[in-house]
C-alpha cells in the first residue's frame, strides 16, 4: 500500500476544501475482488468482440459481399459508438457496476437477434447494438481496475484486464476452425454471447462498485459535470491531442484488427484451421505483450512506452498485410510471426494506453472521455472501412490498403510523444487534478473560481499540465 507524500497531502486538503474526499487508498480486498470480477467480464464481452472479425469470411459469404461489400458493413456497424458514448456518460452518472450489469443482460439478447437474423439490416442492427453494450462494458471495465488499484499496480491491472479479453477473444478462433470442419453456420460462433445469461447470477454477486466513485458521487460531482466538459479549457489541452491521437491511429488499427483471418484465409488462401493456428500462435505469444507492457509502463512512462510501441509495431502490421512474399514456401510461419510482432506491441501500447487516459481525468468524467474516444474510434472506423471498400479494387485487393493505414500509427505515436502529459507514479488524483476541479466546483466557464485556476493563482499540487 503506498504512503501519501507532501504533494498529495497538499492535495487532499485542497479537495476537503472543495468538497471532495481526499485521495482514496483502495482496500487489497476491494482490490482483488475489482480484478477478478473485471477480468472475467472482459474475457466473456472479448469474445463477443473478435466474433465479427473471426466470422468476417463467413458472414460476406452468408450475405453474398465481396470485400468492399464486408468493409461497407463494418462501416456500418462502426456506429455503434454512439451508444458506448451513452453508455459511458452514464457510467460516470450512475455508478460503473449498474452500467455492467445492463451490458451483461443486453449483449445476450442482441447476440441471439444477431444469431437469427437473415438480411443485412436487421444484423447490422442487432450487432450494433451488442457492440455498444460491449464498448460500455470494456469502459467500464477499464475504470473500475484504475479505480480500484494502488499506484504500482494500475498497470499491471490493466495488463490483466487486456489479457482476460484476449483469452476470450482466441476462444472464438478456435472455435471458428471447428464449426467450418462439422460444415456449421458461422452463426453458432453467437452461441456463447447469448449464453451470458447463465452466468448473470453469479456476477451480480461478485461484482463491487466503484469506492472512488462512490466518494466522489455523494459529493455531487457526477451530477455537476457534462459530458462535454472534457472540452473545456480545463482539460482541453489533454482531450485535443489525445483524440487527434485516437482518430489517426485507429484508422491504422481498426483496417489492421478487422482482417487478419480474412487475409490469412481469403487473400493468402490458408485453410481456416491454419487462418486460425496463425491467429492463435501470434495471439498467444502476444499475450506476453500485456506484462511487458504494464512493466515498461511503469518503468519508463506510459507516453515513451505509447510512442515507441506504436512506432515499432508499424514494421510487423506491414509484413503481415504485405507478405508474404509471393511463392514463399512458409506463408503460415512468415504471418504468424508477423501477428505475434504487431500483437505483442500492440497489447503492450494498450496497457499504456489505458493506464494513461483513466489517470489523466478525474472520477465524474473518466467513462465520459474514454466514452468520447470510443465516438472518435467509430469515426475512424467507419472512415477505415470505406477507404478500403473505395481503394480495394483500384489499389490491388484489401491487404493493400490496410497495408497503407497501417503507416498512420507512426504520426499517431508522435502526436502522444509530444502532446501528453505523464503520469508515472501519481495518485489518480495528482495525475487528473481533482483537488483544483474541487477547487472550482465544477468545469464549465459559468461556475465562478475557474479562470483563477488556469491563471495559476489556485495551485494545482500534485503535478498535471
Amino acid at each position: 500500500m503506498t504512503e501519501p507524500g507532501p504533494a498529495d497531502t497538499s492535495a487532499a486538503g485542497a479537495q476537503e476544501a472543495g468538497g471532495t474526499p481526499p485521495p482514496y487508498e483502495p482496500s487489497r480486498q476491494h482490490a482483488r475482488a475489482t480484478t477478478f470480477a473485471v477480468v472475467a467480464i472482459l474475457g466473456y464481452q472479448g469474445y463477443a468482440v473478435a466474433t465479427l472479425g473471426v466470422g468476417a469470411p463467413f458472414i460476406a459469404k452468408s450475405f453474398n459481399l465481396d470485400q468492399s461489400g464486408i468493409a461497407r458493413m463494418f462501416a456500418w456497424i462502426s456506429l455503434d459508438a454512439f451508444g458506448a458514448l451513452l453508455l459511458s456518460r452514464m457510467a460516470d452518472r450512475m455508478g460503473r457496476r449498474r452500467i455492467l450489469m445492463w451490458s451483461l443482460v443486453a449483449t445476450p439478447l442482441c447476440a441471439i437477434g444477431a444469431a437469427l437474423s437473415e438480411s443485412r439490416l436487421w444484423f447490422i442492427i442487432f450487432v450494433m447494438g451488442m457492440y455498444s453494450f460491449v464498448g460500455a462494458t470494456f469502459v467500464s471495465g477499464i475504470v473500475m481496475l484504475a479505480e480500484a488499484l494502488s499506484i504500482k499496480r494500475r498497470a499491471k491491472g490493466q495488463s490483466y484486464g487486456g489479457l482476460g479479453a484476449g483469452l476470450g477473444g482466441a476462444l472464438c478462433v478456435i472455435l471458428m476452425p471447428a464449426l467450418a470442419r462439422r460444415g456449421l453456420s458461422w452463426r453458432w460462433l453467437l452461441v456463447v454471447p447469448a449464453a451470458g445469461f447463465a452466468f448473470l447470477p453469479f456476477l451480480i454477486r461478485l461484482v463491487p462498485e466503484s469506492r472512488r466513485w462512490e466518494r466522489v458521487a455523494a459529493t455531487g460531482a457526477t451530477v455537476r459535470t457534462r459530458f462535454y466538459d472534457v472540452f473545456g479549457p480545463f482539460y482541453r489541452r489533454r482531450t485535443v491531442p489525445l483524440m487527434v491521437a485516437a482518430l489517426v491511429g485507429r484508422l491504422a488499427q481498426t483496417a489492421v484488427r478487422s482482417w487478419p483471418y480474412y487475409h490469412a484465409v481469403s487473400v493468402i488462401g490458408l485453410t481456416p484451421a491454419e487462418g486460425s493456428a496463425v491467429l492463435l500462435f501470434g495471439g498467444g505469444l502476444a499475450a506476453l505483450g500485456f506484462p511487458f507492457g504494464a512493466w515498461t509502463a511503469e518503468r519508463f512512462g506510459r507516453v515513451h512506452s505509447i510512442a515507441w510501441f506504436g512506432i515499432i509495431r508499424t514494421i510487423g502490421t506491414v509484413s503481415f498485410y504485405w507478405g508474404p512474399p509471393r511463392h514463399f514456401r512458409y506463408p503460415v510461419i512468415w504471418l504468424g510471426v508477423s501477428h505475434c510482432w504487431y500483437a505483442a506491441l500492440g497489447a503492450a501500447g494498450e496497457v499504456a494506453g489505458n493506464s494513461a487516459v483513466t489517470e489523466l481525468f478525474p472520477t465524474a468524467l473518466r467513462s465520459t472521455i474514454i466514452g468520447w474516444l470510443t465516438l472518435v474510434i467509430a469515426f475512424a472506423a467507419i472512415a477505415s472501412q470505406m477507404t478500403i471498400a473505395t481503394l480495394a479494387g483500384p489499389l490491388g485487393g484489401l491487404s493493400v490498403v490496410v497495408g497503407y493505414l497501417a503507416l498512420l500509427q507512426i504520426p499517431a505515436a508522435i502526436i502522444w510523444a509530444i502532446f501528453m502529459d505523464e503520469t508515472r507514479g501519481m495518485t489518480l488524483e495528482a495525475a487528473a487534478r481533482e483537488d483544483a476541479f474541487a477547487a472550482v466546483g465544477g468545469l464549465t466557464h459559468s461556475q465562478p473560481g475557474l479562470d483563477e485556476v488556469l491563471a495559476g493563482r489556485i495551485p494545482n499540487e500534485g503535478g498535471g499540465a
